[in-house]
């Protein structure tokens, strides 16, 4: 869920449920109020108003009473005033909370309350026109009396007023506590809502932060070794950008140890290009020195050590070939031209090459083409030959054979041509098979002057073949010799495709 949707829900909660919360208490209040006086009062049909409205309550409640002796004072109000009946009356009034005052001409003739001083002085005077049943004076003093007052003559044409005053406080719930009541329940609404938000919050936006600030910490430290853990179904933004900084850090997990496996193999070439070029120049100077000295005292071995000489030199401006194009290639800046080769052509011309070197080295060749002559393939001439000489190379120098050979076949495999050079070296053993292309891996960690070289020859062979889109392996047996395999995609079905 994203988090714009997340904020408009909290709005919408905060908003609405409390709201929605409260009236639905207030309207439990308002039916257990109601219920509460049809059980206790008697008065039905309380739905149109609640007991907050308390002088329209009280003028129901006291409807009965000021109805019953309204008829008895039509009847007779010399009888109903006699201190006997008045003090009957009073009494049955004491349940219902109300109490009786009779006035003759504006004094005061019974008095049902005690303490009332105050009431009596506020009771209004006889007045014709709020003398019946649906209407009451409201007393306001310390406590709240509610007054019903009838008006009457008596024989003699004195004026009378009769009141029934009732203590409202003691009959209906009073407002104020009821008020206090329903504002500790709002209280504690939304006191929850804002708990359940809280947690609801502080799980999908705090938690994913602080995870963010963790990571972020263990980054600085130059720790990596952490990993984020989203949890599942996250998909707001948050839950996004852990995602991206997991696969950040992942990433520079993955640099710094490429880095250092850079720099270990930084320090091997170095160590490698050190010692290889440390041999040839030794022979050089040796030789050199030879000459200087007056050792070579012969026209032959003058012109034998200057070929030395300049043989030692070839292997050095080799070695520093491979550097250069190992910087090439660890920049993908090798320079290739590709062009369309017939392969019967192109590889006649290069075996007719290695045929003169590997004879002056006293090592057999066999060449064996089983392609179709017309076989086109898209291949750098000069990259390509590179892979044939430095695998040949690699074979001639791990040859240990007196009788040496090497065996070049060219098939026909499908969609492929398929190079396959073998020989009869020391071979290589199943345990270093797997890593033979990667960068200055050496079998033969003696690396002696026969053994000498780089380490880097066969990564370049394997760059430059995938980079034709081939593919290259090898198998071996030790003290038997090595099989290299390398294809290469013919044009005819590249250009189908």
């Amino acid at each position: 869920m994203k988090v714009k949707t997340k904020l408009t829900i909290s709005f919408c909660i905060i908003l609405f449920v409390p709201i929605i919360l409260s009236l639905t208490l207030l309207g439990i209040y308002r039916e257990v109020q109601n219920r509460e006086v049809e059980e206790r009062y008697g008065i039905t049909g309380n739905e149109n108003y609640s007991v907050y409205t308390t002088i329209q309550f009280l003028n129901d409640y006291l409807t009965k009473d000021f109805k019953s002796i309204q008829g008895d004072i039509e009847k007779d109000a010399e009888k109903i005033t006699t201190k006997e009946n008045l003090d009957n009356l009073n009494e049955s009034l004491e349940d219902e909370k109300s109490y009786l005052v009779v006035k003759k001409n504006n004094e005061i003739i019974y008095n049902g309350g005690e303490g009332n001083e105050k009431v009596i002085k506020n009771l209004p005077h006889y007045n014709k026109a709020f003398a019946n049943m649906y209407t009451a004076t409201f007393v306001d003093g310390k406590t709240s009396i509610l007054v019903k007052q009838i008006n009457f003559k008596f024989k003699d044409s004195s004026k009378g007023c009769f009141y029934v005053v009732t203590k409202v406080n003691e009959i209906v719930p009073r407002t104020q506590d009821i008020f206090i009541d329903l504002l500790i329940t709002i209280v504690v609404i939304l006191g929850v809502t804002a708990i359940m938000l809280t947690a609801w919050v502080y799980r999908s936006l705090i938690t994913p932060i602080k995870t963010l600030q963790m990571a972020a910490e263990n980054i600085k430290e130059g720790n990596l070794d952490f990993e984020i853990e989203v949890e599942e179904g996250t998909d707001d933004e948050f839950g996004e950008l852990c995602v991206t900084f997991e696969k950040m850090r992942q990433r520079l997990k993955d640099n710094a140890r490429e880095k250092v496996n850079d720099e270990k193999e930084n320090r091997a070439l170095i160590s490698n290009i050190a010692h290889d070029l440390k041999t040839p120049i030794t022979a050089v100077k040796g030789y050199a020195e030879g000459i200087m000295d007056g050792v070579a005292n012969t026209p032959e071995k003058v012109d034998k050590y200057i070929k030395t000489i300049y043989n030692k030199a070839s292997e050095m401006d080799l070695l520093i070939n491979e550097l250069t194009l190992y910087s090439k290639i660890d920049t993908n800046r090798i320079p290739y031209n590709f062009t369309k080769l017939n392969v019967t052509d192109y590889y006649n011309d290069c075996i007719e090459e290695i045929g003169i070197d590997l004879e002056a080295k006293g090592i057999g060749l066999a060449y064996y083409n089983y392609a179709n002559p017309e076989a086109v393939i898209v291949a750098d001439t000069e990259q390509l030959r590179r892979v044939i000489n430095n695998i040949v190379g690699n074979s001639v120098k791990y040859m240990d054979k007196t009788s040496g050979f090497i065996n070049i076949r060219v098939k026909d495999v499908g969609d492929f041509i398929q190079t396959e050079i073998e020989d009869n070296g020391k071979g290589i053993a199943q345990k270093d098979l797997p890593y033979v292309f990667d960068r200055f891996y050496r079998a033969d960690a003696s690396r002696n002057s026969a053994t000498g070289g780089s380490g880097i020859g066969l990564s370049i062979v394997k760059k430059i073949i995938e980079d034709h889109g081939g593919k290259i392996w090898a198998t071996s047996k030790e003290g038997a010799g090595t099989t290299m395999y390398f294809v290469i995609r013919k044009y005819q079905e590249a250009q189908n495709e």
